[in-house]
């Protein structure tokens, strides 16, 4: 399982978002967290389809089968991983 986090460093919701993320990553080893400046990496943002940040995108063998847009606690990102879980 892989979360992409899309962000840019002028989006205060997404600076909002940065402790939230780092908690999960802490709590869920197992999920590979990559994140994505849309500023600097242009052609990831596209390629996903990224129109509003924060994007938070779960991939399962590099299929996308959850995302969500916005700020959100840590709760809400875990129950994101359970849906993407299946």
């Amino acid at each position: 399982m892989e979360l992409l986090d899309f962000y840019a460093d002028w989006c205060g919701p997404c600076q909002m978002m940065k402790p939230t993320i780092e908690e999960f990553e802490k709590a869920h080893p197992e999920v590979k967290v990559k994140s994505v400046n849309i500023d600097e990496e242009e052609e990831s943002a596209e390629k996903y389809g990224v129109s509003g940040i924060p994007c938070l995108v779960f991939l399962k063998d590099g299929e996308e089968v959850v995302r969500e847009v916005g700020v959100m606690p840590l709760k809400k990102l875990e129950k994101l991983l359970e849906k993407a879980n299946g």
